[in-house]
């Protein structure tokens, strides 16, 4: 152990203490308010609607201190508890190169860490989703999709480990740069392929059949001189009752895929209003903002790994007896959640900023009252907390909090 060690667990242990003190005033907002639904929506939510949402509220809150708890246990035992080191030897008894004994420890911690997830998803579906009627998935069906999701990301971490760790190896002391290069063409690529490939994996994609809709929705694209590759309805129905809409893709693979369940719960302006948002956000280039600002937040990342590699007292303040690329890699992915938690409200807020701006602009496009009771039917149909915590939700919510984003949209009438 060294100064760095205490350092790590002052900021894991004080993370830790603010997330579950979060969670406890966010628990006591929702219990405080639970038996009154706020004005906004008393005409349209009803206090029993309310009083399940504050319960699903809750109850997903307990599982949440739950995986923080299990989370700090597994990263003690994977770096000072000596993980690291007994999974490295493992694949260092294998006569392979050190590139793939390299590429197998990474690999090994993500399938690890995904499959310790696994009791708490498994809860979270079976026990928490069905208990307030939004699961409908089988276990057969989320054991197939487990499995589906795990094979798929090995087959995709796989070529990007090897390729960073490659670069580590060969590319001298400015591999990061190389580094970082690959990584943003891969995330590139990947969202590039995720609308026609990767999703169709686990759902069916059916082109929207609604003909006046689709006209309308065609009208609102046009005036917005907005193309993509179809707009699409998907059955999410079949895991779950949530609604959503989303845009994926990019240049001419860019995808608008509906949920069967929320076009089941909105009218046709409601729906439009909510595809105008999702041009609000095109039109105010937030996704290429996105994009810009995590390749920044990559770029300082990889630096800041190039220089810990060479520094001693970050393997051993981490409990790392091999001081590899590999480790190092694995280490700095491991421990860097740690301290970002505490800017997290940094980008909740940027985040948020972005919501105003498509809430704006849809109220422009299209209407504010249709973006309003569709909001209104979301927030009622998949059960989300009208009375959220403050400080709560600027640390975990990236759409500003029920009442204030109505209030917003209001003033635009």
């Amino acid at each position: 152990m060294n100064n760095f060690t205490w350092i790590f667990l002052l900021a894991l242990f004080g993370g830790l203490l603010l997330e579950l003190w979060l969670l406890g005033r966010q628990a006591r907002s929702v219990r405080r308010h639970r038996d009154r639904v706020p004005a906004a929506f008393a005409e349209e939510i009803s206090l029993a609607q309310h009083q399940k949402a504050a319960s699903y509220t809750l109850a997903n809150a307990r599982l949440e201190g739950i995986s923080l708890l299990s989370g700090v246990v597994l990263l003690l035992a994977l770096t000072l508890g000596g993980g690291l080191n007994w999974l490295y030897g493992l694949w260092q008894t294998i006569a392979i190169s050190e590139l793939w004994q390299g590429t197998g420890l990474l690999l090994s911690v993500l399938a690890l860490s995904t499959l310790l997830e696994l009791p708490l998803s498994a809860w979270r579906t079976f026990v928490v989703e069905e208990k307030f009627g939004f699961n409908r998935t089988t276990l057969r069906r989320f054991l197939i999709d487990q499995l589906m999701q795990l094979v798929l990301m090995l087959a995709i971490t796989t070529p990007l480990v090897a390729a960073i760790l490659w670069l580590m190896q060969q590319a001298g002391n400015g591999w990061w740069i190389w580094a970082w290069v690959v990584l943003m063409g891969f995330t590139l690529f990947l969202n590039w392929i995720f609308p026609s490939i990767i999703a169709p994996m686990f759902n069916k994609f059916s082109p929207l059949q609604d003909l006046p809709l689709k006209e309308r929705l065609e009208d609102l694209l046009l005036r917005n001189g907005f193309r993509s590759n179809g707009m699409f309805v998907m059955d999410g129905s079949k895991r779950s009752g949530h609604g959503n809409a989303y845009f994926s893709g990019f240049g001419k693979n860019k995808r608008i895929v509906f949920y069967d369940t929320l076009l089941e719960g909105l009218e046709a302006d409601e729906i439009e209003a909510a595809l105008a948002h999702e041009l609000g956000h095109f039109k105010h280039h937030h996704i290429l903002k996105r994009m810009l600002y995590m390749a920044m937040i990559s770029l300082l990342g990889l630096a800041l790994l190039g220089w810990l590699m060479q520094q001693q007292w970050f393997f051993q303040g981490l409990g790392a007896t091999t001081h590899s690329h590999a480790m190092a890699l694995a280490l700095f992915l491991l421990v860097t959640p740690v301290f970002t938690t505490f800017f997290t409200p940094l980008s909740s807020a940027l985040s948020r900023k972005h919501e105003f701006e498509a809430d704006s602009y849809a109220a422009q496009q299209s209407s504010a009252a249709a973006l309003i009771s569709g909001l209104v039917k979301m927030y009622r149909d998949n059960a989300a907390t009208l009375t959220p915590d403050q400080l709560y939700s600027a640390f975990h919510h990236s759409h500003p909090p029920a009442a204030v984003r109505i209030a917003h949209l209001s003033s635009k009438l």
